[in-house]
């Protein structure tokens, strides 16, 4: 039942780190929100504290990680904090930042689930609303596609293939829960290749990319001494980004997502063609799991986390 709620942290946590494109180091903290305000980011260094909402309309590029901006101010690489939130099932928060950039960190959301983990969630009285997918919609970009169709609960198969030994074809298939998103896909680093990374840095992006924050990969090999995490990290960290991505829809989807080669302006464009098309979906609130059961639907399943969870 308590998975029909919607839920926010239980108390303000904070962490410090670099911004992967713009070096520079940043705070970060997040704070517990009211039902049905969702998730917001606050630029805490600029005059008036300016507010911008996590939602489609608020996109202003997606080249290299999604931005968001309102007004002139403007937050970069949120993705992965809000793979987290997806991830925790948490609806509601506010990201303050004292930067234009969300922290690199290590490159996965595996800090950011351990300081929501610290604090614990809290279940909300309001309930959530889901966005149920009544028929399909897709979107091609030459040899890059997306598509989203009807499903009992949410679901991703990605796809990806690189012209590299390493990365020449990896599938993940990936049915939602919070114990899947940590287990499989919360520490899987942003990837990148050796010569783009440089020319990258020598074109004033990636400033504050290392391998203490990326894989990075040269011609035949990873180059980070630790190695990988996961045997296919690479595609576990395309699902997170997306994860992230899909979440400034608003609210949590109930479908059956195909994607090949998509990256951040695919996945906007798809998520805009479907809310262009208001046949293609519905918002539903359910009240008791009994409706759910009527529909034929499993909403995301939740750990209960009223209390901080015990650092592994």
């Amino acid at each position: 039942m308590h998975n029909l709620f919607q839920r926010t942290i239980r108390d303000s946590v904070s962490c410090t780190g670099i911004g992967l494109h713009t070096g520079e180091m940043v705070k970060l903290t997040l704070r517990p929100a009211p039902p049905d305000s969702g998730v917001t980011f606050v630029r805490t260094d600029l005059p008036g504290t300016p507010e911008i909402k996590a939602c489609l309309e608020n996109v202003i590029h997606t080249r290299l990680a999604t931005t968001l901006g309102r007004n002139g101010a403007v937050v970069g690489t949120v993705e992965h904090i809000l793979a987290t939130l997806v991830g925790l099932g948490v609806d509601n928060v506010r990201v303050e930042t004292d930067g234009p950039e969300i922290p690199i960190m290590d490159g996965s959301s595996g800090p950011f689930v351990y300081l929501l983990n610290s604090v614990g969630v809290k279940t909300l009285s309001a309930f959530k609303k889901f966005l149920v997918i009544r028929k399909p919609v897709s979107i091609t970009d030459g040899d890059k596609s997306i598509s989203v169709a009807p499903a009992r609960e949410l679901g991703v198969h990605y796809t990806i293939s690189f012209d590299h030994p390493l990365l020449r074809s990896q599938h993940f298939d990936f049915q939602f829960s919070d114990a899947a998103f940590e287990r499989e896909i919360s520490r899987a680093r942003t990837f990148g290749f050796q010569e783009d990374a440089e020319e990258l840095k020598r074109n004033g992006f990636a400033r504050g990319g290392s391998l203490a924050n990326a894989i990075i990969i040269d011609r035949f090999r990873v180059l980070n001494q630790d190695g990988l995490r996961y045997e296919d990290e690479f595609i576990r960290h395309k699902v997170l980004d997306f994860l992230g991505d899909i979440s400034l829809i608003g609210a949590p989807i109930i479908g059956r997502f195909q994607a090949v080669k998509s990256g951040h302006g695919l996945n906007n464009a798809l998520l805009n063609q479907l809310i262009a098309r208001p046949e293609a979906w519905e918002l539903v609130e359910f009240t008791h799991p009994v409706e759910c059961e009527a529909r034929d639907i499993r909403v995301p399943a939740f750990s209960f986390l009223d209390a901080p969870r015990a650092a592994a």
